[in-house]
């Protein structure tokens, strides 16, 4: 309508508000049925799940046997799963050969270096004090372990299952980063000779299987020893592991250095740092924050390879759990007692893998812009 030369918009009626769509129904529709084919997969999924859970938990709790240690319970026709070879075998699953009444011992090395993780975990924490905290905690380890002042000597020998697990992957990872720190760093140096060392390094134990460096670090190293020097073969494993992850986690380092600008080399030389107070004060702590998932990842792998030790004659925790099941009484049940350690394994990945997940948002956080 035109008045006056002005024009007048006719008058909108108010209309209610849209209506929000919310309530659980409404989000279970968004996550599980958005499109046709996820509503498929969905109902074919679920379905699976219906039929096969109360079987699963008939087998897995209704009709198991949890006690007594009597393999005959576990034989009757309407026997479900048999936890009792866990209650049977636990000490062995998880100490393995170390003697019966030392094995106060062992737990408690276990408990220092699980709290050792977690402190480490904490960003409050991260400065070269852990480095004493490591050295601290896999002393007092070692010497739970090994014996003497006061306590009962024994050998590496005698060492298994999970303290065994622990000490070897805390002994990778804490000995392997600063080696990996130093192959990193090697394999971008501008000295030629210690460059081409790093770089054959890291390509020659990134080309081999983990077993074969365990059979190289058991079989051959020995040969490079003088007439009548032997070496434990605890340690022979552990050099060989250190090597190992020390040579995947320096290419994920040399990731972070080389996703740095070039700036942050410029500006901390106009600082007139030379290169080592660089490195350890720009430079690296920036890569290592950019890196810390693929890390974390790595030495969530190192925990795992922990079982192939077994093939040079060490039983961690699986192959303590494999040792065990040697009682022909309880051979039968083995897949229990693998359901157990897989139970085990799972935790301690999965604690890893959250913490992970945890580092990643608080990076995401700390790099995002504020308003």
């Amino acid at each position: 309508m035109s008045h006056a030369g002005h024009i007048v918009s006719p008058i909108v009626a108010p209309r209610e508000a849209p209506r929000r769509d919310s309530g659980w129904l409404v989000r279970l529709r968004a996550i599980y049925f958005p499109t046709p084919l996820q509503s498929l997969v969905t109902l074919l999924l679920g379905t699976a799940l219906l039929l096969l859970l109360p079987r699963f938990l008939d087998w897995a709790l209704v009709g198991a046997v949890w006690s007594p240690a009597d393999p005959a319970a576990c034989a009757t026709p309407d026997a479900g799963a048999c936890w009792a070879v866990v209650a049977e075998k636990h000490r062995v699953m998880f100490f393995g050969a170390f003697p019966y009444e030392q094995h106060w011992r062992a737990a408690m090395a276990s408990l220092l270096i699980i709290l050792a993780f977690c402190v480490s975990a904490m960003p409050r924490f991260w400065s070269i004090h852990l480095a004493w905290l490591w050295t601290g905690t896999l002393a007092v380890a070692l010497w739970l372990m090994l014996g003497g002042w006061g306590l009962t000597q024994l050998s590496t020998s005698d060492w298994g299952g999970l303290p065994l697990t622990l000490i070897l992957s805390a002994g990778t990872v804490s000995l392997g980063l600063p080696l990996a720190l130093l192959l990193a760093l090697g394999r971008n140096s501008e000295m030629k000779a210690f460059r081409l060392v790093c770089i054959g390094t890291i390509e020659l134990f990134r080309g081999l299987p983990l077993l074969a460096v365990l059979f190289m670090a058991s079989l051959i190293l020995p040969l490079f020893l003088g007439e009548g020097v032997t070496v434990d073969k605890f340690v022979r494993a552990l050099v060989g592991m250190v090597l190992f992850f020390g040579a995947y986690a320096a290419e994920i380092v040399r990731g972070g250095l080389q996703a740095l600008s070039k700036g942050q080399y410029e500006g901390a030389r106009s600082l007139g740092l030379s290169y080592w107070p660089m490195m350890i004060k720009v430079i690296l702590p920036q890569a290592l924050r950019i890196v810390v998932p693929a890390l974390v990842n790595d030495i969530i792998r190192a925990f795992k390879n922990t079982s192939f030790v077994a093939v040079i004659g060490l039983f961690d925790f699986l192959g303590a759990t494999k040792a065990s099941l040697e009682d022909p009484l309880w051979i039968r049940y083995a897949l229990e007692a693998y359901l157990f350690i897989v139970l085990v394994y799972f935790a301690f990945c999965w604690a890893m893998s959250r913490y992970a997940l945890w580092i990643e948002r608080r990076i995401d956080t700390d790099r995002r812009t504020p308003p």
